[in-house]
């Protein structure tokens, strides 16, 4: 049995060994084939990376060249584009040059004109033209700055006329000087001169008739001859307020309103002040001497805040000295409606007036602003009203607001300080009747 055994197990070992052998000759064989397409594939992979490099050599050439082509295009583009915006600067600039030329040819023609100089302009040849303007200014600008003298007339203040000697100085001052009559002249209206109410200025006239050089001179400028140059004049405090309109004259009454309360309380004042000392000493001294009935039949007689203070002291002096004290503070306390009298009316004005010159002159702006939108801004007249409204209810409100307000606070600090006084004196009673218990 053993014997078959074995040979069992050898004829295993052998029949295994063989498939085993076979076995490694296939898998031998397989990965020699492996093998093999593993190299093809390695050798074609190589083949294929070697192809793309070179034709991605190639490509990037090719996106250089590009790229070296999109920045040439680039910088030509951007240097048109300049060139472009050169251009159409040099077009706007001669544009502009163009209109400037054309408002200074007609600026010029317009201001010559009145002159009796007409200036010939050709759109083609503006240049000849602007020479032409010069020329002509210059003349008219060196005989504008001469001294020239002519006959012609004038007024005077009485409105008679004079015949005599003008003397033009350019167009912007004449003087005149007859027989009796001599000085600078301002226009009256429709070209015609008046004599100006300076008299110094009659000397500087004969001087320049005579051709003498003097230091200085009186001279009037004027602007245009046209119009009329009212008489110079003071102005009234009546004259300043009704410029300042309705607004003015309350701010004014107001005014006057303060100054008459500020002074009936600086005359109650007064007289509440000289009486304090001198009626506490008295009391005092009664009331020592002859008791409470005496000291309150002396205060029977007087009047004031102090007496009252000073009879409601010694009516309670028996009392607690605690209690005492509250009745002190309590009169002054009541009598503080007599003294603050008139106060809060005198700084409520003090403190209305400058809104009123607000108001005042948000109201001449106003009126201003409506006069320019319906008649412009071409003479000066025409604005001067809601200007000075604008201007001198201000003025009036800060006029009559400052003083007021350092009056009203001068006579507070006044009422306070005859209160303390009183309530010092009732102490001081108090004290010394409490020494002689």
């Amino acid at each position: 049995m053993k014997k078959i055994l074995s040979l069992f197990i050898a004829l295993s070992i052998v029949v295994f060994a063989a498939s085993e052998t076979e076995l490694e000759r296939a898998y031998a064989k397989e990965f020699a084939y492996l093998k093999a397409q593993k190299n093809m594939l390695e050798k074609r992979l190589d083949e294929v990376k070697t192809t793309q490099e070179k034709k991605l050599r190639g490509l990037k050439s090719e996106l250089s060249l590009l790229q070296n082509v999109v920045l040439k295009k680039n910088a030509q583009s951007e240097k048109l584009e300049d060139m472009l915006f050169r251009t159409q600067q040099n077009v706007q600039s001669v544009s502009d040059d163009t209109s400037l030329i054309e408002n200074v040819m007609m600026q010029s023609t317009s201001l010559l004109k009145p002159y009796g100089i007409e200036i010939n302009v050709e759109a083609s040849n503006y240049q000849a033209s602007l020479k032409d303007v010069f020329a002509n200014t210059q003349r008219l600008i060196h005989r504008l700055s001469s001294v020239q003298t002519t006959p012609g007339k004038f007024y005077v203040a009485d409105g008679s006329e004079k015949e005599g000697t003008l003397i033009k100085v350019g167009n912007v001052a004449t003087y005149g000087v007859s027989s009796d009559a001599a000085g600078a002249l301002v226009p009256a209206g429709d070209g015609k001169l008046k004599l100006w109410n300076a008299e110094e200025s009659a000397a500087s006239a004969r001087a320049l008739l005579e051709g003498k050089k003097r230091e200085e001179i009186n001279i009037f400028l004027y602007e245009n001859s046209e119009k009329e140059i009212e008489d110079a004049r003071e102005k009234s405090v009546v004259d300043v307020i009704n410029s300042g309109g309705m607004i003015g004259w309350v701010i004014v009454v107001l005014g006057l309103v303060a100054l008459v309360l500020a002074a009936l309380r600086s005359a109650f004042l007064m007289s509440a002040s000289k009486s304090t000392g001198n009626l506490a000493k008295s009391a005092l001294e009664k009331l020592l001497k002859d008791g409470k009935e005496g000291a309150l039949n002396f205060l029977k007689s007087e009047k004031g805040s102090t007496a009252r203070v000073l009879k409601a002291t010694i009516r309670n002096l028996d009392r607690d000295r605690e209690h005492i004290e509250d009745i002190v503070s309590e009169s002054v306390m009541h009598e503080s409606g007599r003294l603050d009298r008139f106060g809060s009316v005198i700084l409520v004005i003090a403190a209305v007036a400058p809104l009123l010159g607000l108001l005042g002159t948000v109201t001449g702006m106003i009126a201003t602003f409506d006069i320019i939108t319906e008649f412009g801004t071409g003479d000066p007249k025409l604005l001067s009203g809601g200007i000075s409204i604008a201007l001198v209810t201000t003025e009036l409100g800060l006029i009559v607001a400052i003083p007021v307000l350092m009056v009203g606070n001068l006579l507070s600090g006044w009422a306070e300080r005859i209160k303390d006084s009183m309530e010092h004196s009732a102490l001081h009673v108090i004290n010394e009747y409490s020494k002689q218990r």
